[in-house]
């Protein structure tokens, strides 16, 4: 089915292309070589494209690397041994001209209509593959088309990321990096520098937008925040209020970098209303449409807008560019005998015309001197045009020397050419499988350091993996102090600070400290997390640390003066044992108890031995005897001194009013049944306490911050309480008993060494109970064992060592007589009362 209504669009076109050749196999070149001229028109037509008004140097010059890469292409005996490529390159000055381009080259060979078949894999287009279109507003029109015909189209300048969908643009493939990855060198350059409060500016037109939006999205999801998005509008100059208003945002926003992803026709005006503005001190980070392009860093004044880093496509080879040069030059040459051949040639049938087809004899005249982006896009243009070689160089089986001329359908060459592999001038050559040339970036930057405008190559962005390598010693930054400026909206946080939000924006933000007990993760700025149970932190912690163990070790000095001691005291009680079992018949020992002295020194021996579980890590065997071994040693002894005193009373002041008293309490057994039962009391509080909280080793993180205390518990307060609150009222008994007492014969009186040693107990007693809830860990441990210490210690000296005393230094003192003395004197005193 033909299309006449497209083809009659193409009427007022040529009827045949600016430049052409003739070859085995054609390739179809779109090249922007006039911009389009504003006329009216009441009916749809193509324009012509020859005013020497909107000639375009950019276009012509990459028009010529095609013509000159063919040429080499048929003038190599390695590529396409004896194929010769043809070519038709078409001036695509609008969008009728680009599509009446883009139909021509699809039009079946050797017809001019384009048919809608069934199926297109026995399709023949007129050219087997297509170079170009430059812009990304063309090339949408031209990918859709040769899509459906599977026709390969191979860009050099259209970078928009959506025409990698090869959903919807199957055959497109293109020689320069897809804006995808533009976006991400960009967005790397702005982490590796810290630029997190920065603005977007994008051309209004689909580069400039879609550049803008994958570059939002990707910001969205770092640290970056974007101050503030526009549009620069299209069409406008100097003059125009949108452009004033647009740089007047930006200065009020108080960034100091703005991303301007924006083709040079746009960005040239919005540069020209910087400069008037006087806006300085600013870094400019630009797209590879604009970075290098002349039109922009020859507006007046732009050298003290500040620093301008840009992308550009990765450097061309000078070799290429030098033949390049060589091959125009000749041509140019060329062109001017042509000239004067035409003229000559007018008379005799315009052969010399002919002759001079691929030669324009008046464009040298009006193109400009080639710059670096002329340099960058031939070289585009000169590699797509040898990957369509070397998708034919395989189609046609080369590999042996000769090719196998014959019919090449475009499905099958798009095949090959995503395929291809190879290099030139040391630029590797390949597709993704979007299409998309794995090819990098070149970071350059602005230098003016010199008279004129220069740039260097401060860096380089390479893919799979993506990788921003960045030589901070070439950049010349043009501020103040030549460094590179900050752009934030708050400052950063000091370690340990959470980031508390004041804005929309996650990079305004006021800093708090973390408490302690958490810490700053850094994959969450914005909250402080608790520590696990056994860990810690101090305020303003970015890790939690390991709490440390403490209990009273046994290799603590304080623990060895501690152990010596209870040692020492038990070795006394050890010898006062033996000293009462061989002095057990004399009145001292008698008087002291007699029997009931073995079992007085047991018990205070028990007693410390059970101080032993104060040290090392608690156990739950210690746990379980600590307390009630030490309460129920303790009572043992108080119900002996009670008992002995209350004796004494009896057989000295009860006996005469109350015989029988004391002749109860004895045929009773009075006293066994007493230490029993007290005994027995004192057991049933410690049982009942463990029964209702079993004392086990626990440990306690609410003590101190960085360490966890090990102690038994929950049981150790409740039976504390108990023990000290009966130990009390026995001492209590036993100093009243005592008391009592006080003008019994002297051999018989401990009033006086008791009353001081059980008002020591009890004050050892009170100072365990203040500090029980200043000290901890090993503190409070040795403050218990000290207090046990000082009070076993003063109820041995004050009972046993008076006694011990008078056996070895008073022996006068201890016999019969001076006891009957004694007697005699206290019942003469009573006597004589």
């Amino acid at each position: 089915m033909p299309l006449p209504a497209l083809l009659c669009l193409c009427a007022a076109a040529a009827a045949s292309s600016s430049f052409s050749s003739r070859g085995d196999y054609r390739l179809a070149g779109l090249f922007p070589i006039h911009a389009s001229a504003p006329r009216a028109a009441t009916r749809p037509l193509v324009p012509g494209c020859d005013h020497a008004a909107t000639f375009k140097s950019h276009g012509y010059c990459l028009s010529q690397a095609m013509r000159f890469t063919v040429e080499e292409i048929n003038n190599s005996s390695a590529l396409l041994p004896n194929v010769t490529l043809g070519y038709d390159i078409h001036d695509t000055c609008s969008e009728p001209a680009n599509l009446h381009a883009t139909l021509r080259a699809l039009a079946r060979k050797g017809s001019r209509e384009v048919r809608v078949l069934p199926t297109f894999r026995r399709y023949e287009p007129e050219a087997v593959a297509v170079i170009g279109p430059d812009s990304t507003r063309l090339a949408l029109t031209t990918a859709a088309i040769l899509g459906v015909f599977l026709v390969p189209e191979v860009s050099y300048e259209a970078t928009v990321e959506t025409l990698s969908l090869k959903r919807f643009y199957p055959s497109f493939l293109r020689t320069i990096p897809s804006d995808r990855q533009q976006v991400k060198a960009i967005f790397l350059l702005l982490k590796r520098f810290g630029w997190t409060w920065v603005a977007l500016l994008g051309s209004d037109n689909t580069y400039g937008r879609d550049g803008l939006d994958a570059l939002y999205k990707l910001l969205t999801g770092s640290d970056v925040c974007v101050a503030y998005r526009g549009i620069i509008p299209v069409n406008k100059d100097a003059s125009s209020p949108e452009l004033h208003n647009l740089v007047r945002i930006l200065t009020d926003v108080r960034v100091n970098v703005t991303v301007v992803f924006s083709n040079r026709k746009s960005a040239c005006p919005f540069f020209e209303v910087v400069v008037q503005r006087n806006v300085t001190g600013m870094v400019w980070v630009g797209s590879e449409d604009w970075s290098l392009a002349q039109t922009i860093w020859q507006v007046p004044g732009i050298q003290s807008i500040g620093s301008v880093i840009g992308m550009s496509v990765e450097k061309t080879e000078y070799a290429m560019l030098e033949r390049f040069e060589s091959w125009k030059a000749a041509e140019e040459s060329a062109a001017d005998g042509c000239a004067g051949r035409t003229e000559a040639g007018e008379g005799i049938g315009g052969s010399a015309q002919l002759d001079c087809t691929q030669r324009c004899t008046s464009c040298q005249l009006l193109a400009t001197v080639p710059d670096m982006y002329d340099a960058q896009a031939s070289f585009n243009v000169y590699s797509a045009v040898y990957a369509v070689a070397h998708g034919l160089h395989d189609l046609l089986g080369c590999a042996s020397g000769v090719c196998s001329k014959g019919k090449v359908y475009p499905w099958q060459l798009l095949q090959k050419i995503k395929q291809v592999n190879f290099t030139l001038y040391k630029s590797h050559i390949s597709f993704d499988a979007n299409g998309d040339i794995r090819k990098g970036y070149d970071i350059v930057m602005w230098n003016w350091s010199g008279p004129s405008w220069a740039f260097d190559v401060v860096g380089t962005f390479s893919v799979n993996p993506d990788r921003l390598s960045i030589d901070q010693g070439k950049m010349l930054w043009h501020t103040q102090d030549r460094q590179a400026p900050t752009s934030v909206c708050s400052e950063a946080c000091q370690p340990g600070e959470k980031r508390l939000q004041r804005s929309q924006h996650r990079c305004c933000f006021s800093c708090v400290a973390c408490p302690a007990g958490t810490f700053l993760n850094r994959s969450d700025l914005y909250s402080c997390q608790s520590c696990r149970l056994d860990e810690w932190a101090p305020a303003r912690s970015e890790a939690c640390f390991n709490r440390t163990a403490e209990f009273l070790s046994w290799s603590e000095p304080i623990s060895w003066a501690l152990l010596t001691t209870i040692i020492l005291l038990m070795l006394l009680m050890a010898g006062l044992a033996v000293l009462f079992a061989l002095n057990a018949s004399t009145p001292v020992v008698k008087s002291a108890g007699g029997k009931m002295c073995f079992l007085m020194l047991g018990s205070l021996a028990c007693a410390c031995s059970s101080l032993f579980c104060n040290f090392g890590e608690p156990t739950r065997h210690t746990c379980l005897l600590r307390l009630p071994l030490l309460a129920i040693s303790f009572t043992i002894f108080l119900s002996c001194v009670a008992t002995r005193s209350f004796q004494i009373i009896c057989i000295f002041k009860l006996n005469a009013r109350w015989p029988a008293l004391y002749e109860a309490w004895q045929r009773r057994r009075g006293p066994v049944l007493f230490i029993a039962a007290s005994t027995a009391a004192q057991a049933v509080l410690c049982l009942a306490a463990e029964v209702a909280s079993p004392s086990v080793p626990r440990s306690d993180y609410g003590a101190l911050a960085e360490r966890v205390v090990l102690d038994c518990g929950p049981s150790v307060a409740a039976s504390r309480t108990a023990a000290n609150a009966y130990s009390v009222l026995l001492s209590a008994c036993c100093f009243a008993l005592s008391y009592a007492g006080k003008d019994l014969p002297a051999s018989y009186n401990e009033a006086k060494c008791l009353t001081c040693s059980l008002l020591l107990q009890l004050a050892c007693s009170a100072a365990v109970l203040c500090t029980h809830g200043v000290l901890r860990g090993r503190e409070a441990a040795a403050a218990r064992v000290l207090s046990a210490l000082c009070t076993l210690g003063a109820l041995l000296g004050g009972y046993f060592l008076p006694k011990a005393f008078v056996i070895l230094l008073r022996p006068r003192l201890n016999t019969p007589e001076h006891f009957q003395m004694a007697i005699q004197r206290y019942t003469r005193r009573l006597a004589d009362a």
